[in-house]
């Protein structure tokens, strides 16, 4: 699999699960503990960055869902 479509993906569930949620992304960003902002959200989501498993598992802790729920590739 290609790295663009592994981003691709995770940025898919990310945005899945945050909607399940209810949330927006200026939402998402209040639940992380540490300092991010909602363009960083915008590009995860949308695939356009390679995020760092520790900001994943921030985003994964903010949402309550396992870090394997959002690095879920499908396969």
């Amino acid at each position: 699999m290609e790295k663009s479509e592994v981003l691709k993906i995770i940025g898919q569930n990310v945005k899945r699960i945050r909607l399940e949620k209810g949330l927006t992304q200026l939402d998402l960003v209040g639940k992380i503990k540490t300092r991010i902002d909602t363009t960083n959200i915008s590009r995860i989501e949308k695939g356009r960055t390679n995020a760092t498993i520790h900001t994943l598992s921030r985003i994964s802790q903010a949402l309550e869902v396992p870090l394997s729920e959002i690095c879920n590739l499908g396969e």
